[in-house]
């Protein structure tokens, strides 16, 4: 059971891997269903290509609204500020997801046959 967990884990990191390294390239749609429920079908590689879409998103607004601050289109700094909080604060969040995953995986690996 151990190996089939782990194969199915290290089957989705090598999915996130591939979404990664295409992400360039990948066209994020505007986050209307954040915080919606995960389905009961929903892969592992699913949430966190969500996650990231979130994240994604947080700092491109941020990123808008700091520009538009520094156009002189808005004068909500507090806004800005914020937001680029938010953005960052988002990121830590993903990245510590992701260590702890990295984490699991290296236990997993290390179990004996």
């Amino acid at each position: 059971m151990g190996n089939e967990l782990a194969g199915l884990i290290k089957a989705d990191l090598a999915a996130l891997t591939n979404e990664a390294h295409s992400l360039a390239t990948w066209h994020v749609a505007p986050a209307a269903n954040a915080g919606h429920e995960a389905n009961a079908g929903s892969s592992f590689a699913q949430s966190m290509k969500d996650a990231i879409g979130k994240v994604d998103a947080d700092d491109r607004g941020a990123a808008g609204k700091m520009a538009d601050v520094d156009s002189g289109k808005s004068d909500d700094l507090v806004g800005a500020m914020l937001a680029s909080q938010q953005a960052s604060l988002s990121f830590s969040m993903l990245m510590q997801v992701r260590n702890k995953v990295m984490g699991a995986v290296d236990e997993l690996i290390k179990l004996p046959l």
